[in-house]
């Protein structure tokens, strides 16, 4: 190996690298590539003119229900790029990143401070990451009791990732339905624990941004039949200083620091989803693990009980310390504010909303998110919600998250999270209202929507099925 090393340093001085005899002939290029011939200018306005086609939270509303798109500080976005940070390598040596694993030890134990829970692992990729993560902890804590049990409860209300990733590590999911309040139904729960019951999967606040205000009740059935409670923390960010979910007896919970720390998602860089578990549960986080020995700090995996390996190497760092970043400006005894004023902002905007469609379960506030239903615009005008959110493309709003939860037809999905001014929620309101009119006047609009896009409506069951992103030369 090192012979190859030098024979390749020889040749980079020589200026030869290419070594164009060691290429096989069936796969030289019979032609050359289309490649353009383009000045340096006409590149950087051709992608230039492409991203200002995407829409983005820097450049307006994003009322993604249940996906807390809210802003990214620059100042978070600048201490990541910081090439302290960006030159680091996952195989270097522990006692060459103490920084890095330092500061990944101090926010799992803010995230432990945070949840209520004992100990963090930040490994998992991204939520469902984190789920499937949580459930394998799950089947190694009953399997190592003797019988890894059979099923997982999940409310009619859960997200999609969560009877998936149950389904993915051996369990069947069985459904709890929700009551009239759109809470999980307590009889409903009853009826279905038993010794077979391997974990509860649940939201709180739940898809519906409501809060299962049963949860220590939940816990306790479940406990007595040493069923464990893992709760979905999607909707974190309606619950940071107000109340802990250790407190009210969750086993394991998934954090999103992509949504409740303000970090970017998906393309803005990759998600990371940090699993917490009580103390009993400890010995069964994925390896590596942040130990100190002899005042420093270092990747272990001497955990004989662990799950082992759920990604190539520890995690995603540049997301850890935007996240980091984020709770320290803030200051932890300061995020309170950050759930109640997402908190007064979804209450204020869905009462500015609930005249114009359906609140089927307005009998109790809304957390950090509310759910509608157009179901009364269809049954009325036909249009369906579809329509409504094609419209708001063409005023300069991302639509909000639709058909979802399942159990509300036509539904709506807002979440206006705590970093946008009630001057926005203002002019989303007044755009509403317009696109009432327009219903009333001249539905074949919304039909049509979006008018003003790069691109127009799609079939988008024929996108789904038959996905092609790839450009043909």
């Amino acid at each position: 190996m090192k012979n190859i090393f030098a024979e390749y340093k020889h040749r980079i001085k020589e200026g030869d690298f290419i070594l164009p005899e060691t290429i096989p002939s069936h796969l030289k290029r019979k032609k050359e590539p289309r490649i353009p011939d383009l000045t340096e200018g006409e590149v950087v306005r051709h992608f230039d003119r492409l991203s200002r086609k995407n829409y983005s939270v820097d450049y307006g509303f994003y009322p993604l229900g249940s996906c807390t798109m809210k802003y990214n500080p620059r100042l978070n976005e600048e201490l990541a790029s910081l090439p302290e940070f960006t030159s680091l390598h996952p195989l270097q040596p522990d006692e060459t990143v103490q920084g890095i694993l330092k500061l990944a030890k101090e926010l799992e134990n803010l995230l432990c401070l945070i949840s209520g829970l004992e100990a963090v692992t930040l490994q998992p990729a991204a939520g469902a990451h984190g789920e499937l993560t949580g459930m394998l902890i799950v089947r190694k804590y009953h399997t190592e009791k003797g019988n890894p049990r059979k099923y997982v409860l999940i409310p009619d209300s859960a997200h999609g990732t969560n009877p998936a990733s149950v389904t993915l590590v051996g369990y069947s999911a069985i459904e709890i339905k929700s009551n009239s309040e759109g809470l999980v139904d307590i009889e409903d729960l009853r009826k279905k624990v038993n010794e077979d019951v391997a974990a509860f999967m649940i939201t709180n606040p739940n898809t519906l941004g409501l809060f299962e205000s049963n949860i220590k009740l939940i816990s306790d059935i479940l406990h007595e039949k040493d069923i464990l409670l893992y709760m979905d923390g999607a909707n974190l960010n309606a619950l940071l200083g107000i109340t802990r979910p250790g407190d009210a007896g969750v086993d394991i919970l998934h954090f999103n620091l992509h949504k409740t720390f303000s970090t970017p998602h998906g393309s803005g860089g990759p998600g990371s989803g940090p699993v917490g578990v009580k103390k009993s549960l400890e010995k069964y986080l994925p390896v590596p693990r942040i130990i100190e020995e002899e005042g420093n700090l270092k990747l272990s995996y001497d955990f004989p009980h662990s799950i082992g390996k759920i990604h190539a190497f520890y995690g995603h760092p540049l997301v850890w310390i935007r996240a980091f970043a984020y709770i320290l400006r803030i200051g932890r005894e300061n995020l309170k504010k950050i759930s109640e004023f997402a908190i007064l902002n979804a209450n204020y905007l869905r009462k500015k909303l609930e005249k114009y469609f359906e609140n089927p379960y307005s009998k109790r506030p809304s957390m950090h998110e509310f759910v509608l239903s157009a179901e009364n615009i269809k049954r009325k005008y036909g249009i369906r919600a579809l329509d409504i959110a094609k419209r708001l493309l063409d005023y300069g709003f991302h639509a909000p998250t639709m058909y979802f939860p399942l159990i509300v037809k036509e539904a709506l999905m807002i979440e206006p999270t705590e970093t946008e001014s009630i001057e926005t929620l203002d002019r989303f309101t007044e755009v509403i209202e317009k696109i009432m009119k327009e219903i009333e006047e001249n539905p074949e609009v919304l039909k049509n929507a979006p008018h003003n896009t790069p691109v127009r409506r799609l079939n988008e069951a024929k996108a789904n099925r038959e996905l092609d992103i790839r450009y043909s030369f």
